[in-house]
């Protein structure tokens, strides 16, 4: 298990290999550190900038190639969003490391954490998502997202498939948490910011639990959970509530198999 100090030390390293990297025209911190937020259970959150002329590919591999060979990792994961590239590393101390690997002109705030090192932020930077242009669209995605898993909770019980409806059910559910994640502007991503949210919001969800995978039980909480999307959406969108407001009750209802 890895220790803070162990963390800080690396993290130190990772940021002094940035700023001799000629390739690099940036680097920052994200995640908690970047708001004095760590904890002991914290990873490190990166972001460098690649030079124009530069092969962000390559840099990526040799990047990876110091992480293997000097910092005991033991795999890694790649994520996309856009042009920017995030590096998720697994050490064998059990630290996680985040590096966002950004083109020069589209480094910068994705996020509302990001604290500056070095260098300059790029001209194509897109909206932070504490903005509230991406609020109001990640709400739309939220939702769309929420009535999308509810469409495949309906069939999923429908066809007797269990587990596909718990799967489905408990997604309503985190959707609808990350929705209220948003109104509250903490982080809707992965559940980061749900204990954040007031008792009285989280209370009403736990009626959307799913205790068990008989039927009478999974209907239950489906019925339970699409509650709790109306109402959140109804926060959000009064007016688009109140069209959704009977399908989504019928979905939660209908038991017929519907076509494949």
């Amino acid at each position: 298990m890895f220790t803070p100090e162990e963390r800080t030390r690396l993290r130190d390293a990772l940021v002094a290999r940035a700023r001799a990297d000629e390739r690099v025209t940036g680097a920052a911190l994200t995640g908690s550190a970047s708001r004095d937020a760590e904890d002991r259970w914290s990873d490190i959150d990166l972001a460098v900038g690649v030079a124009a002329g530069a092969d962000l590919g390559q840099v990526m591999a040799d990047w990876t190639g110091v992480l293997y060979r000097d910092h005991g990792a033991l795999d890694h994961l790649d994520l996309v969003s856009g042009a920017v590239a995030y590096r998720v590393f697994l050490l064998a101390s059990t630290l996680q490391v985040d590096i966002a690997f950004a083109p020069e002109d589209e480094f910068g705030p994705q996020a509302p954490t990001f604290r500056l090192l070095f260098g300059r932020v790029g001209d194509r930077v897109p909206a932070a998502a504490g903005s509230a242009e991406a609020a109001a669209g990640r709400t739309a995605e939220l939702i769309g997202m929420a009535w999308l898993y509810a469409l495949h909770a309906r069939s999923s019980l429908a066809r007797g498939r269990v587990w596909q409806a718990e799967y489905m059910i408990s997604g309503v559910r985190d959707h609808v948490l990350a929705l209220a994640c948003v109104r509250y502007g903490v982080p809707a991503v992965q559940g980061r910011g749900m204990d954040q949210l007031p008792a009285e919001v989280t209370a009403g969800f736990c009626t959307a639990l799913v205790r068990s995978v008989e039927g009478p039980e999974l209907e239950r909480a489906f019925r339970a959970v699409t509650e709790s999307l109306i109402a959140e959406i109804g926060l959000a969108d009064a007016g688009l509530a109140g069209r959704l407001a009977g399908v989504l009750r019928e979905l939660a209802g209908e038991r017929e198999v519907p076509d494949s």
